[in-house]
């Protein structure tokens, strides 16, 4: 949904290599966890269709921004942080917000925002224009084919309350 929304133009993807390596895991464990025989490589085509997508996303030298990030419940996600403030980011977008403490980024001019009321902010902005991209997004789901009904069923049982 959220790379739907970007391809529409809403906003702009922003994401480092260590950013991606995470995603690759973690759609790997997804398929994994569904029994999916070939989840490696399919993950590794998720992640190469997501940087051919968005080639202007990927974030490089942001080494110089990690000073900035001390004080994080978990340091290995400093790194998100840094890109975040390389490319002047307003909002980071992730579900693990118990990590990114609200008066530490609000002091980088930065908000942390879960998916889904980042998702629900967004169609907010343009409803119209929002559930062509949707529509158009279902449209290429083809194995198996998804209603619209089933596919805000599939929101409300996963991580998107809001945006259902």
């Amino acid at each position: 949904m959220l790379l739907t929304l970007a391809e529409a133009e809403f906003f702009r993807l922003r994401w480092s290599a260590t950013i991606l390596n995470e995603t690759q895991k973690a759609i790997e464990k997804i398929l994994a966890d569904k029994d999916v025989a070939d989840a490696t490589v399919r993950a590794s085509r998720a992640r190469a269709s997501m940087e051919a997508a968005f080639e202007e996303a990927m974030v490089v030298d942001f080494v110089q921004f990690l000073s900035a990030c001390e004080g994080l419940p978990d340091e290995n996600d400093a790194h998100v942080v840094a890109a975040a403030l390389k490319t002047q980011a307003a909002v980071i977008v992730t579900d693990n917000l118990r990590d990114f403490p609200e008066e530490l980024l609000r002091r980088l001019n930065l908000e942390a925002r879960s998916a889904d009321a980042f998702i629900a902010d967004t169609i907010a902005l343009d409803t119209g224009r929002a559930v062509a991209a949707v529509r158009r997004m279902r449209e290429r789901i083809r194995k198996p084919e998804k209603t619209a009904d089933v596919l805000l069923l599939i929101w409300r049982q996963t991580a998107l309350p809001w945006t259902s």
